[in-house]
């Protein structure tokens, strides 16, 4: 079978792997159709990052967890690469319950088992039984799992019963390409902190972790945030900032006419220590700030006195899409929420080498699902 793998800076290419088998009675085996491009993908792909980013860590300049995750070379290819994916079920092992052969499914792009106190507790992407390091993921290298990538032929999910989330009928796959990953993410930024403020304002800081800054900006003017600024120095994706609803304007400039009183909701999406520490000043008095970028510096400074008096809570971390992925798909399906908007290169699965390389905000491939037989109700 296939699977796209990350060789260097540049190149992607298919290879040939063995076929995926049922290890454990829980498993499942996926045939991915629609798979998204996570923002994170673009740095190895379209940066020389990994060499250099070996030496920051034995410099002591880049934090040594990145090489848990990452491999001790950072993003050093042959690897297989893309963790955001709907896949139809092809297979099950003689212990699943719930999932059934047919099923259209999003898969989460961290492995859990749901059992465990951090799953129950929501920290899907922190599961205490399935990590050999930091992280148990698709798509990152063999430092994060032997799980392999998503834009593959067919690949194996442990734990399916509670891995694998059904789409609902009626939802395009193609607008949640990325709910495993990118969609998931917004929705933790902005949903949760609106729900607990009434007319609160929104601002985004974008241009780094490309799609989930406008993923955050439409889902907060669709859950009726008072105002959505959202800042980038790119005039496409500013467009599509402003087709939700949002108004945008460049990022370059434009905190300097931040002031006010600031904002209720901050989303930092620049991926840098600038951009964290000019979400942290635009905050509101009791204002939250999720940062959703790579921070791999071990000095990022942050101006924990003004959150002291802004009383104000920044929140940094992996995303758990496991845990909000019930939710974020019904909503979908309630309300036709267009995050496919957000895409900018929609290419067929044989092109994968190609298209994942392509520098666009958003980026999915598609193929023609399988006719399987309905799934039993």
């Amino acid at each position: 079978m296939r699977e796209l793998r990350f060789q260097r800076s540049g190149l992607l290419t298919w290879a040939e792997r063995d076929a995926p088998e049922i290890q454990d009675p829980g498993d499942a085996i996926v045939r991915p159709f629609v798979a998204g491009r996570c923002d994170g993908d673009t740095l190895p792909i379209h940066r020389r990052v990994s060499r250099a980013m070996q030496a920051g860590i034995a410099l002591g300049v880049i934090d040594p967890v990145v090489a848990c995750v990452c491999g001790p070379v950072p993003f050093r290819g042959p690897f297989a690469i893309g963790h955001e994916c709907v896949a139809q079920v092809v297979e099950v092992g003689p212990g699943v319950r719930h999932v059934q052969v047919g099923q259209t499914v999003v898969v989460p792009w961290a492995v859990s088992c749901g059992t465990c106190d951090r799953c129950r507790r929501g920290l899907t992407s922190k599961c205490a039984t399935t990590p050999q390091g930091p992280l148990a993921a698709f798509g990152f290298g063999p430092a994060s799992g032997p799980w392999g990538g998503m834009v593959a032929d067919t690949f194996r999910v442990p734990f399916a019963d509670h891995m694998l989330v059904e789409v609902p009928a009626g939802v395009p796959a193609l607008r949640v390409a990325a709910a495993s990953d990118n969609l998931a993410d917004a929705w933790r930024g902005v949903v949760a902190p609106l729900a607990e403020r009434d007319a609160a304002s929104v601002l985004i800081l974008g241009g780094g972790a490309k799609s989930i800054g406008l993923y955050a900006a439409g889902l907060a003017a669709a859950h009726g945030a008072t105002t959505v600024d959202y800042l980038d120095d790119n005039p496409r994706r500013r467009r599509i900032a402003e087709s939700f609803g949002a108004r945008a304007r460049p990022l370059t400039g434009g905190t300097d006419r931040l002031g006010g009183a600031g904002y209720d909701v901050v989303v930092e999406a620049t991926s840098r220590a600038r951009g964290l520490r000019t979400a942290v000043r635009a905050m509101a008095p009791g204002g939250v700030c999720t940062a959703v970028g790579y921070y791999v510096a071990t000095g990022t400074r942050v101006p924990l006195m003004r959150m002291y008096t802004t009383d104000a809570t920044l929140r940094l971390g992996v995303s758990h899409p496991r845990a909000v992925l019930p939710e974020l798909l019904d909503f979908v399906a309630r309300t036709g929420f267009p995050a496919e908007r957000v895409t900018t290169l929609t290419a067929d699965w044989d092109d994968a080498p190609r298209a994942y390389a392509a520098r666009t905000t958003k980026v999915v491939l598609q193929r023609d699902p399988l006719a399987l037989p309905e799934p039993l109700t």
